[in-house]
């Protein structure tokens, strides 16, 4: 790692090329994450994102809650780390030893536990669930939505039209690795 590597700059929207992981911006900015270590909330962030997986393939308990499965090894790579530091980083998400933001339940005969990734923007005050009270920097506000009935993606009045080809150049300096 001695040797400075040499990379291009970004033109244009080539940033959007990528994929990214999502970490929630209440993770960072709220007071009670403080503590929470920059891996755990890397993990959480990686763990909402297979929860799209989990929606995808159903994956709900008796419950409708919704789970996933992620192996000490697969967090281990992801996260590029020893046994012992992923151990420690699980622990500090868990409900029974850390913030309580995963729920890990235990499967036996060498199956994955499942976990269940908690909603961290609600808590439950006398088995109701109240939004949490942040401040206005923070993502996770109550909507006003209104709910329509009958409603659909697509209007009756509005036909398809045909895509021309469009007129617009772009200048761009040819560099190493572009086009």
């Amino acid at each position: 790692m001695g040797d400075n590597m040499k990379f291009d700059y970004y033109y244009g929207i080539e940033a959007d090329q990528f994929s990214f992981y999502r970490v929630p911006r209440l993770l960072v900015k709220d007071a009670r994450f403080r503590e929470l270590s920059s891996d755990a909330k890397l993990l959480y962030g990686l763990m909402l994102d297979r929860m799209s997986l989990s929606m995808k393939n159903n994956w709900h308990d008796d419950e409708n809650r919704a789970y996933i499965y992620y192996t000490m090894e697969n967090i281990m790579e992801d996260l590029g780390c020893a046994k012992e530091k992923c151990a420690k980083v699980l622990a500090e998400l868990d409900s029974k030893k850390g913030y309580g933001l995963i729920e890990k339940k235990r499967q036996g005969l060498g199956k994955p536990d499942i976990i269940y990734v908690m909603n961290f923007a609600t808590i439950e005050n006398n088995n109701k669930k109240e939004p949490v009270n942040t401040d206005n920097t923070t993502e996770v506000r109550k909507s006003n939505f209104k709910k329509f009935e009958n409603q659909t993606s697509v209007s009756s009045e509005i036909k398809p039209q045909e895509v021309r080809e469009s007129n617009l150049s772009i200048n761009c300096t040819p560099c190493q690795g572009h086009f």
